[in-house]
């Protein structure tokens, strides 16, 4: 039997305040949450914004930004777009797949019709084209798995607001974004509305059963609060980029990933990771661990050592994490 959730809301702040708390308050069960943001840059929980996003545009458009909880790449929603999330019980957090997640959304998608594939890190493709990214978050032996689908969205917004990578395109124009990504709709063998997506994949994705709930007053009130002192928050959506004296930035198979470390004296005394790549849980506990740590390969491996890096930084691997630190020079 599968709980069954909607936030009722359009406003991006709200709503992942909203799947935070289902995540962090109900310890059992298993929940399905579909729900959709307003014009909005959802940006992964280990971006720089400011890089991640076309300033002018966004600001021209009344776009709202937001950071989630999870890691991966930006994203663009709209009302052309529908959103899920998986609530659910980890099991064996060291063999965690995106397979287990993936394979209910991709087999929905077959069911009308469309030839859907799950591919590379945290993507579902139809026909080659990018209709949904993926990412999760553990916490405490729970697991967030969630994702956004294009149904019928903007791709001139979508291209717009987002600032592309120049490693991941060979240009920044709106054609090498379009390029890449395509809507659920276009490749529909009989049309639907999107309310009429949204009631197929309520049944489709809830295996065994649908149980519809909402949340207590007190679980309401938490999510207004944390709304509040965090996702309407400059320090969470944008926050703080500090002096550094070393930054290096390198690509490699589990996604981008660029250190700024500002370093006196031969001590860390700031440190940053920024990336794509598919952490599911958050950095700031190895981040304090390294200040006032010896900027010497060997040190800074001690420390990252003490924590389990294939959670911090999806499939980027600690040698990897030690090379991009350690290069032979800035960028």
């Amino acid at each position: 039997m599968t709980y069954y959730l909607e936030t009722h809301s359009l406003d991006p702040h709200y709503n992942l305040a909203f799947e935070e708390v289902v995540l962090e308050r109900r310890r059992e069960g298993d929940y399905l949450m579909l729900w959709q943001n307003r014009s909005t840059v959802v940006i992964g929980q280990n971006q720089n914004t400011e890089e991640e996003i076309d300033r002018d545009f966004v600001d021209a458009h009344g776009i709202d930004v937001v950071r989630r909880m999870t890691g991966g790449g930006a994203v663009y929603h709209d009302l052309g777009n529908l959103n899920y999330s998986f609530i659910t019980d980890a099991g064996d957090a060291g063999a965690l797949t995106l397979e287990r997640f993936t394979r209910p959304v991709v087999e929905a998608l077959r069911g009308l019709g469309l030839e859907a594939e799950a591919s590379g890190r945290n993507d579902i493709l139809v026909r080659g084209r990018k209709v949904s990214g993926t990412a999760q978050r553990l916490v405490g032996g729970r697991i967030l798995y969630h994702g956004c689908l294009l149904f019928d969205a903007d791709p001139a917004m979508v291209a717009g607001a987002l600032r592309a990578d120049p490693e991941k395109f060979s240009s920044k124009s709106t054609k090498s974004v379009r390029s890449r990504v395509g809507n659920i709709r276009a490749f529909l063998q009989e049309d639907m509305t999107l309310p009429e997506f949204w009631a197929y994949l309520k049944t489709s994705l809830a295996a065994g059963g649908l149980t519809e709930t909402s949340l207590t007053e007190e679980e309401m009130a938490a999510v207004q609060a944390l709304k509040t002192e965090k996702y309407d928050t400059w320090a969470w959506n944008y926050g703080r980029s500090p002096k550094y004296t070393r930054k290096d930035r390198r690509r490699f198979e589990g996604g981008t990933l660029e250190t700024r470390v500002n370093v006196e004296q031969g001590l860390i005394t700031d440190i940053v990771f920024y990336g794509d790549f598919l952490a599911v849980s958050p950095l700031d506990g190895l981040c304090r661990a390294l200040k006032g740590c010896p900027f010497r390969r060997e040190d800074v491996r001690a420390v990252l050592e003490r924590f389990p890096v294939g959670e911090l930084f999806g499939a980027i691997r600690a040698d990897q994490v030690m090379d991009t630190l350690f290069a032979s020079g800035d960028i």
